[in-house]
């Protein structure tokens, strides 16, 4: 007995002192990224008591930005922002969760907890922001996660007299439809009460920067990232435990509103813009954009021979016509 209490001890300890050393590496990490990518935009707050980070330059109709899953605005500053302010008033926001937005009123952020942010509570708090900031028929532009988001805010002018309904919205390899089969172990695993509280920490305070660098390339493939990208984008953010968290329990519970928000898509009459690669296996072209363009009328869809996920980089003169189309199809232009 006094054996088995001693053995017990010892591997409590152990695993405290895991514990204590997982958090200490992770806090540190934390506080390393924040000082290495801090806001580069300012805040609006929401509802609730919500900060909403959003970088936003230029004159002209209202463009809106809304980044993909586990990124931040800064993926879009990268580049095609700057190539937008001669001719739109361009907003980038941080999604809830990811970079400096906080997460939506409410919602259980708790370890344990496996509640993410529906895409209609995402768009909600955004068009909040949006409101306050004077934004007004907005041409609303949604990469990847970032993309369902966009088409639930044109979906919300279907039921809302409002400003900043959007007048145009342009998908950039948007997650769309809902997908057969389920996502895998890494969002299982990691949006379950159990990642939150042991894997989520691990990966937050040990996976190496080299790690990182293959996620992005492996994103960007078959091409390469653009040189630069990967220390600009701010990645080491997304580990953070809360954020990390808050990204794995939106896409986890993602599909449900899908299968939704799917249903009312023939109702759209907004024009939609849709660019999407052939070579996208992270969000393939046929299972979300060859849909929407088949149950739209109003969506226009160019398909990118042999690009991947990630078309607004591998050519954003591509996208920013995409957006003066849109933007014209709209009477913005």
């Amino acid at each position: 007995m006094q054996l088995a209490l001693k053995a017990l001890t010892l591997t409590a300890l152990t695993f405290g002192l895991g514990a204590v050393l997982t958090g200490c590496t992770a806090t540190y990490r934390d506080k390393a990224a924040e000082q290495a990518f801090p806001p580069i935009g300012q805040f609006v707050t929401v509802q609730g008591g919500a900060k909403v980070h959003y970088l936003q330059a230029g004159n002209g109709p209202d463009v809106v930005l809304i980044h993909g899953a586990g990124g931040n605005l800064r993926d879009f500053k990268f580049d095609l922002f700057d190539k937008l302010t001669d001719h739109y008033r361009v907003t980038a926001f941080d999604r809830p969760g990811l970079g400096y937005t906080d997460r939506f009123p409410g919602i259980d952020t708790g370890v344990l907890a496996t509640a993410g942010e529906s895409p209609l509570q995402q768009a909600s708090m955004l068009r909040e922001a949006a409101s306050q900031l004077g934004i007004t028929r907005p041409v609303v532009v949604g990469h990847s996660m970032g993309g369902i988001v966009a088409y639930q805010w044109a979906l919300m002018g279907l039921d809302t007299d409002s400003d900043v309904n959007a007048a145009g919205m342009v998908s950039l390899a948007g997650v769309a439809m809902p997908w057969p089969g389920d996502l895998g172990p890494y969002y299982t695993i990691n949006a379950s009460a159990f990642g939150g509280a042991v894997t989520i920490p691990l990966i937050s305070a040990f996976v190496p920067t080299a790690k990182v660098e293959d996620v992005i390339e492996g994103t960007f493939a078959p091409q390469p990232a653009p040189d630069g990208y990967a220390d600009y984008i701010g990645a080491p953010l997304a580990l953070r435990p809360e954020t990390f968290r808050a990204n794995v329990r939106q896409v986890n519970t993602l599909r449900p509103h899908a299968v939704e928000m799917s249903k009312r898509y023939p109702d759209l009459t907004l024009p939609i813009e849709i660019l999407h690669g052939t070579a996208d296996t992270t969000v393939p072209i046929e299972i979300h954009s060859d849909k929407v363009a088949a149950l739209v009328p109003s969506a226009h869809l160019t398909r990118m021979d042999g690009i991947g996920h990630m078309p607004h980089h591998v050519d954003p003169a591509a996208a920013v016509a995409a957006i003066d189309r849109a933007a014209a199809r709209a009477g913005l232009r």
